[in-house]
C-alpha cells in the first residue's frame, strides 16, 4: 500500500508526538531516581553511585551529540532533494522532512532516557 504525503507526514508526526510522551514519563523517573540517590550518597560516593552519576554526565553528552548529527545529516539530505527538485518539478513537502528531522534528533534522546528508566526501576537505591 502506498502512503500519500499527508498520510506519512502525519504519520510522523504521531509518531514523533509518543515518543515526546514516552519521554515525558521516563525523565521524571529517571530524574526522581537519581536525586534521591544523590541525596542519600552524601559527599562520600560509593564505586556504585560514581559509576552511575558520571554515566548519567557521559550518556548525556553521547545522546544530544547523536541528536544533533543526525538532524544535520537529514537536514542535508532535505536540501539536496529541494535541489533536485529544481530540475524534476517535484517538490518535496517540507512538512514531512521537518518530521523527519525532529525524529532523527528524538531518536538518540528516546531511546537513552527510556532504556534508564526501565533500568533504574529495578535498581534500588
Amino acid at each position: 500500500m502506498v502512503m500519500s504525503r499527508k498520510t506519512r507526514s502525519s504519520s510522523s508526526s504521531r509518531s514523533n508526538q509518543a515518543k515526546l510522551a514516552q519521554l515525558g514519563m521516563a525523565v521524571p523517573q529517571v530524574m526522581a531516581h537519581r536525586l534521591t540517590r544523590m541525596a542519600m550518597a552524601g559527599p562520600l560516593l560509593s564505586p556504585r553511585d560514581r559509576k552511575e552519576f558520571t554515566g548519567m554526565v557521559m550518556e548525556k553528552q553521547l545522546a544530544f551529540s547523536q541528536a544533533w548529527m543526525a538532524m544535520a545529516m537529514e537536514t542535508w539530505r532535505m536540501q539536496q532533494a529541494w535541489a533536485a527538485a529544481w530540475f524534476t518539478g517535484q517538490v518535496p513537502s517540507l512538512t514531512a522532512a521537518v518530521n523527519r528531522i525532529a525524529a532523527k534528533g528524538l531518536a538518540p534522546v528516546h531511546r537513552k532516557a527510556v532504556s534508564n528508566a526501565k533500568r533504574l526501576a529495578k535498581t534500588r537505591i
